[in-house]
């Protein structure tokens, strides 16, 4: 069955995640990937191992997104941001539950654990009387 609505991503923060930056604390950020939709948390500067965000991002899925890809990564100046590992958050519980409690993922990078992600979701099915746009 095809879901079509707004998934709303709580990012809450991170934890034990290997620190990228030799000299100093990491500056995580979080990218977010939902099918083709790409959005990007705030950089949590000087955070290091234990980022915190608790932001909200909206995505409108459709077409059965089945899973949200979260990729983590460390702002560098000037260089390139390091890649610190990703989550892969299956969509299928929210779809039928409508909201999941900030749970945690694995952060897993060349298929090695990297630490934890704690994300929340809402899934806010579109009513199918609206399509008459």
């Amino acid at each position: 069955m095809a879901q079509q609505g707004t998934l709303e991503v709580l990012l809450v923060g991170a934890k034990g995640l290997e620190n990228t930056d030799y000299l100093s604390n990491m500056d995580p950020y979080a990218l977010l990937q939902c099918r083709s939709h790409e959005q990007k948390s705030s950089v949590a500067s000087g955070k290091g191992c234990e980022p915190e965000w608790n932001e909200t991002f909206v995505f409108t899925v459709s077409d059965g997104a089945t899973e949200l890809f979260i990729k983590l990564l460390d702002s560098d100046g000037g260089t390139d941001d390091d890649f610190v590992g990703e989550a892969t958050i299956p969509l299928e519980a929210v779809y039928t539950e409508g909201s999941i409690p900030p749970t945690v993922y694995n952060v897993v990078k060349d298929e090695e654990y990297r630490g934890e992600i704690k994300v929340g979701l809402t899934f806010t099915p579109e009513d199918s009387r609206d399509q008459g746009f």
